[in-house]
C-alpha cells in the first residue's frame, strides 16, 4: 500500500503540474505549422486586415505565465505560512508540556 501524499507536498505538485500543461502547449504552439492563407476554407481576408496569430499567442502566454508566477507565489506565501503556524503550534505545545513536567 502506498504511502498518502503529504499535504505540503500537494501545492508543490499542483503547480508542477500546470507549468508542465504549459510547457506543452507552449511546444505544441512553437511544433505545429502555422495555416497558409490559401488554405483556409471560405472567404480570402487580407493579410492587413488579419490580427497576427503568433502575436496574440505570444501576449496570452506571457499574460498565462504571469498569472502563473502569481498563482506560484500566492501558493508559495500560503505554505510558508501554513508551516510557521504549524511550527508554532509545535513549540507551544512543547513548551506546555515542558511546564507540566
Amino acid at each position: 500500500r502506498e504511502a498518502p501524499i503529504p499535504k505540503m507536498l500537494a501545492p508543490c505538485l499542483l503547480r508542477r503540474a500546470i507549468l508542465t500543461v504549459l510547457l506543452v502547449f507552449l511546444v505544441v504552439l512553437l511544433v505545429t505549422e502555422p495555416v497558409r492563407a490559401d488554405q483556409e476554407a471560405g472567404t480570402a481576408i487580407p493579410a492587413e486586415s488579419r490580427p497576427c496569430v503568433d502575436c496574440h499567442a505570444f501576449e496570452f502566454m506571457q499574460r498565462a505565465l504571469q498569472d502563473l508566477k502569481k498563482t506560484a507565489y500566492n501558493l508559495d506565501t500560503r505554505t510558508e505560512t501554513l508551516l510557521l503556524q504549524v511550527e508554532k503550534r509545535n513549540l507551544c505545545d512543547c513548551v506546555a508540556a515542558s511546564l507540566l513536567n
